[in-house]
């Protein structure tokens, strides 16, 4: 059996908590790394996942905004909980557990949306993105032949022409613009990191992970962007045994605006 990993912006852990066990139960993910928990840890409900087997959990929360977490069936260690550009809000948990021989690192990031209007000089949301972005350089991936790096989350940013329903409609819209872009880019070529997605996916295929919950039919427009990500260090690249997103998710009840993203690995 392949280990499979599974990102998913959840957009509130306890509201969509029955959405979430339908995903465990159907899917069976090895790991699982949601984003936008808004969940204070102290309040994290541990149970839910613990009756399905998933005893390791590890959490970085607050309450009301943000928040990561990374769920796991195998023991988990938890690395570290990095805080970027000086603020303590809840983006980054770092967690390493053991397959195939490797020892892997994987990172769970929940990248700031950004606001509305796209300058950094009269919207600090945007500054405190574009900043973000570039801190995360920091971030390299880790490639041996003992060990991996595997990094997941909504990174609020789709970086590609058809990532996005519309690239001339988007030119100008927050999550596609030209500085967002390219910085995104530059900062995963510079940690030496692999879109494992659009391995599969190839860059001339549309391919979308969010749509907004303004659409009356989400499906009929069909007006997404790809903002949820799956990168691996070169080495974990080469193990990878498909990508599924779970479009059909969207369609759940009382669904997030973003869907999970199952990636296999020939690790064990």
């Amino acid at each position: 059996m392949p280990l499979t990993i599974a990102t998913w912006n959840i957009n509130s852990v306890r509201l969509r908590l029955p959405i979430v066990e339908h995903l465990l139960d159907t899917y069976s993910p090895d790991i699982l790394c949601l984003q936008e928990t808004k969940c204070p840890d102290e309040l994290f409900p541990h149970a839910a996942f613990e009756a399905r087997g998933y005893d390791h959990i590890a959490i970085n929360g607050q309450k009301g905004y943000h928040g990561v977490a990374t769920i796991a069936r195998r023991p988990i260690e938890t690395v570290e909980r990095r805080v970027l550009c000086g603020i303590p809000d809840s983006r980054h948990l770092s967690t390493r557990f053991a397959a195939g021989g490797l020892n892997i690192l994987i990172h769970n990031f929940y990248v700031p949306a950004g606001g509305d209007e796209p300058d950094p000089d009269i919207n600090p949301k945007f500054r405190h993105k574009l900043d973000f972005v570039a801190e995360m350089r920091a971030v390299r991936a880790e490639s041996s032949t003992t060990s991996g790096s595997i990094l997941v989350g909504d990174l609020n940013i789709a970086p590609l022409e058809h990532d996005v329903w519309s690239h001339k409609q988007l030119l100008n819209v927050v999550s596609h613009t030209p500085v967002e872009t390219t910085s995104f880019e530059a900062m995963r070529r510079d940690g030496e990191w692999v879109d494992l997605m659009r391995k599969v996916v190839p860059a001339d295929q549309k391919l979308y992970t969010w749509w907004s919950y303004r659409a009356r039919d989400w499906a009929l427009s069909n007006r997404g962007r790809r903002l949820d990500h799956v990168w691996s260090s070169a080495n974990l690249s080469e193990r990878l045994a498909g990508i599924e997103v779970l479009r059909q998710a969207r369609d759940w009840d009382r669904p997030s605006d973003h869907v999970p993203v199952i990636a296999r690995f020939d690790l064990d």
